[in-house]
């Protein structure tokens, strides 16, 4: 006869990725002639649940080399830039998460690519892939057997015979 248990455990009960293209702009004290670079540092993000959604806060610092003067000079150009994207992340069983833990993965770290020079103004994209998981609390439920395997017994009694057996067998010269 078997019956069924369930045990509650902590489990990935949604997950998803989501990619993001967006737009941003600095400002220089002086004309750019050309981007001799652009690169993204200290990238750091949190996950967090609002009402049906999770919402992840983040930032990182941009840092975009140029020239000016006729290419006779160059400058970096930094600035902390703070984003919060809101991603509506499917889960299973339509469960409310909000008691749930998030976690945030860099699938595609923040690159820099398609900068421009506007005067002053230098124009750029910043490319990222954030993957996100949401673990919370489910129930497994297992099919119990309530019929135990017989116990197998074990003689260790050793008898003069069983010795005897082992003493014939060992060679004794195995070294040589």
């Amino acid at each position: 006869m078997s019956n069924y248990k369930e045990i509650v455990t902590k489990a990935v009960i949604g997950k998803g990725k989501k990619y993001f293209k967006n737009k941003y702009s600095l400002t220089s004290e002086v004309t750019p002639s050309t981007i001799l670079g652009c690169w993204i540092i200290n990238h750091t993000f949190k996950g967090s649940v609002q009402s049906d959604d999770v919402v992840v806060d983040g930032s990182f610092d941009v840092n975009i080399w140029y020239s000016y003067d006729n290419d006779t000079k160059t400058n970096v150009i930094n600035k902390n830039i703070k984003y919060n994207e809101l991603i509506n992340v499917k889960t299973k069983l339509d469960v409310d998460f909000s008691d749930s833990e998030i976690i945030v993965r860099a699938l595609k770290q923040p690159t820099c690519g398609n900068v421009e020079i506007n005067g002053n103004t230098i124009d750029f994209e910043i490319e990222k892939e954030l993957g996100i998981e949401v673990v919370g609390d489910t129930k497994v439920k297992i099919m119990v057997e309530e019929d135990e395997d017989k116990w197998e017994v074990f003689d260790d009694v050793v008898t003069e015979e069983t010795i005897n057996e082992i003493e014939e067998e060992v060679n004794e010269d195995f070294l040589e």
